[in-house]
């Protein structure tokens, strides 16, 4: 099974209105982390 963060990541922030900047700063990474989740460098194997 695989779960796609990056696509979640994405819908989730879109749906609270907040930038990738925004995000980045709450989780204390950089926005380049989160633009890279959200490009699907984030993909887990269950």
């Amino acid at each position: 099974m695989n779960i796609e963060i990056g696509k979640t990541v994405r819908e989730l922030r879109r749906r609270d209105g907040r930038t990738q900047d925004d995000l980045a700063q709450a989780l204390g990474v950089s926005p380049q982390a989160v633009s890279r989740w959200e490009q699907g460098g984030a993909i887990i194997s269950a």
